[in-house]
């Protein structure tokens, strides 16, 4: 495991223009940073996705793919967990209380809707705040090796 400062967590940020096509900067960038906390691969896998969900966010709905206005990606590394920030400078949303099951036989087909439930289901912890733009801040817990308690 990479040694992370106890006092205060390692930050690294990522400014990158609206457009889908860099989306696989972020993916690459947060699977090598949740390595590096010894994340799981199925961790891993689940941090990336939920990562890349709202950044489409950000690029699709909050900057409707401009091509120019930046989305701010900030990963504080603690010892204990990852907390990656994603912001954008739209106008918001009010996202559901609880967001359907996509896996539902009803909403199966669904174009839109799945990236509030995926990242509810893959991170321990989502919070929304819409005081400037859009801001999602996405939290996992680092666990021990058995998977049933987080690193203290």
């Amino acid at each position: 495991m990479a040694e992370v400062r106890p006092d205060r967590p390692d930050v690294i940020t990522l400014s990158i223009p609206s457009r889908l096509e860099l989306l696989s900067l972020l993916d690459q960038l947060t699977d090598s940073i949740s390595g590096r906390l010894d994340f799981s691969d199925e961790e891993r896998s689940a941090i990336s996705l939920s990562v890349v969900e709202a950044g489409t966010n950000a690029i699709q709905h909050g900057h409707k793919a401009d091509g120019i206005t930046p989305v701010d990606v900030r990963y504080e590394l603690d010892k204990d967990r990852l907390t990656v920030t994603v912001h954008d400078r739209g106008k918001g949303f009010a996202p559901p209380a609880e967001a359907p099951d996509i896996t539902s036989p009803e909403h199966l087909l669904d174009a839109r809707g799945r990236g509030i439930f995926i990242m509810r289901t893959c991170m321990d912890q989502v919070q929304f705040d819409f005081s400037s733009g859009t801001t999602v801040r996405l939290t996992k817990l680092r666990r021990h090796t058995n998977g049933d308690s987080p690193v203290s």
